[in-house]
């Protein structure tokens, strides 16, 4: 166990001084750099589930064809939440109907996230899945405050400027900054 953690955090350390050696993110690196993010996640959920190398051997493939039909199932979402955005602002379409094919999709995407629990409980305990639903989510929101650093330092717009210690300031319901930190 010891052994794969250590290899997959040498990967990603690896992944992440090539990335800094090659001067960031250029549009045609978005490859390289979703692979990075990949071999960042596999390595965090290992080390946070703690899973045997044994364990590891089952449960990736398995969760690499989850994967891969979970991001089928938002990009129908998405499509639908897209289609009814533009319904609305536009005032053309069935809105009713649009509506209603993005509540199914949203119910799809829920139920496979039910289906995915049962077949990753085949797998590992249900400790196990509990640990890895929430550490997939705590990556996830360690990668969202990446971002928000990077476009804070202005790698983009949306970024919001730290208070004296460190605190966020608090925006109105306009997003105007006020002088509170919170």
């Amino acid at each position: 166990m010891k052994k794969l953690v250590s290899i997959l955090l040498s990967l990603s350390i690896a992944a992440v001084a090539l990335a800094q050696n090659q001067g960031g993110h250029k549009h045609g690196d978005w490859q390289k750099h979703f692979e990075k993010i990949k071999a960042e996640r596999v390595a965090f959920i290992t080390s946070e589930v703690g899973l045997t190398s044994q364990e590891a051997e089952v449960f990736w493939p398995v969760y690499n064809k989850i994967e891969a039909a979970q991001i089928e199932l938002n990009k129908s979402e998405r499509k639908a939440y897209m289609a009814l955005c533009k319904a609305l602002s536009t005032g053309e379409g069935d809105s009713a109907a649009l509506l209603d094919a993005y509540l199914e999709a949203k119910a799809a995407n829920v139920n496979q996230h039910v289906l995915n629990a049962k077949e990753y409980k085949k797998i590992l305990s249900a400790e196990k899945v509990a640990k890895f639903f929430t550490c997939e989510e705590k990556f996830r929101m360690q990668q969202i405050g990446r971002l928000q650093g990077f476009k804070g330092k202005g790698g983009g717009q949306g970024g919001f400027s730290r208070g004296p210690r460190g605190e966020r300031p608090s925006r109105d319901n306009k997003g105007n900054q006020s002088g509170k930190n919170i």
